[in-house]
């Protein structure tokens, strides 16, 4: 990596606990194509002081994760059709200090649901309640699945975004079974109090035709893993933060890699996540 200078462009992300997906995704992007470029990742203690640095020190993009994508929203300028529709930001771009909030999440998960090819007549478990569980069931309502359950245990959380798109509540799994299970909670993630928890019972996975996890560290979470050994279709977070990943670094650069540059980035990006 060319050594950093004044010239330097800045990207950061924003999490309650970073990763280094981002970072090793998009630096190695910036090398490949000869950008003087650098991404690095941070834990705010102040999210309103951090979005005031974003556009006080010119950072040119901000990634926004779990928990601040709805909480962001107030501190921003402009809002794409991207995350107004959903109301739920993982992007900010600065242009000139003018802040403008977009969503990637949705177009990964709609990506992934095509690719895959999941039957829109199945029925679906989805836990969770906040911004990624937004664009989740807005990528699934506008796939055309409609046997849709969400499992929150805010009820006024989980049934305003169950009302949003004409889905069905509930508060705990319970003994629910479904034919695609989905978990955008931090349910399984590394660092977490329940990283080594099971987001849906044995069950639920044995009954499940596909097994979905949104949490994208550690790589295998306990979920991904049970949905292996269970022999079913698995959809991992990985997939999702190279797909949601490279429509933020187009919005921040201006430039789209080649799939070979992007396939490349990704195994840096997996070969971090085992080290």
């Amino acid at each position: 990596m060319a050594m950093l200078n004044k010239d330097t462009t800045l990207c950061i992300s924003l999490s309650a606990r970073p990763s280094n997906n981002g970072t090793r995704f998009h630096n190695f992007l910036y090398e490949e194509l000869g950008l003087n470029w650098v991404y690095k990742a941070f834990a705010p203690t102040d999210l309103a002081q951090a979005i005031a640095g974003v556009r006080g020190l010119g950072i040119r993009g901000c990634a926004i994760s779990m928990p601040y994508k709805e909480e962001v929203i107030a501190l921003v300028d402009r809002m794409d059709a991207s995350a107004s529709a959903i109301d739920s930001v993982n992007t900010i771009v600065n242009d000139d200090g003018v802040l403008t909030a977009y969503n990637t999440d949705y177009a990964a998960i709609a990506q992934l649901i095509a690719s895959h090819g999941i039957d829109p007549a199945a029925s679906v478990l989805l836990r969770g309640s906040g911004g990624m569980a937004k664009a989740t069931a807005a990528a699934f309502r506008d796939a055309g699945f409609r046997d849709v359950t969400i499992i929150a245990r805010s009820q006024e959380r989980g049934r305003a975004l169950a009302d949003l798109y004409d889905f069905a509540w509930i508060a705990e799994p319970g003994d629910s079974t479904a034919d695609v299970l989905v978990n955008v909670t931090p349910i399984g993630m590394a660092g977490g109090i329940e990283e080594h928890a099971l987001s849906f019972s044995e069950e639920a996975i044995a009954a499940a035709r596909v097994v979905f996890d949104v949490v994208a560290l550690p790589a295998e979470t306990p979920l991904i893993s049970a949905g292996r050994v269970a022999g079913k279709t698995v959809i991992t977070g990985a997939e999702v933060a190279t797909l949601q990943a490279l429509e933020q670094f187009v919005l921040y650069t201006g430039i789209r890699p080649s799939d070979d540059q992007v396939s490349a980035a990704q195994d840096f990006m997996r070969a971090g996540q085992s080290a």
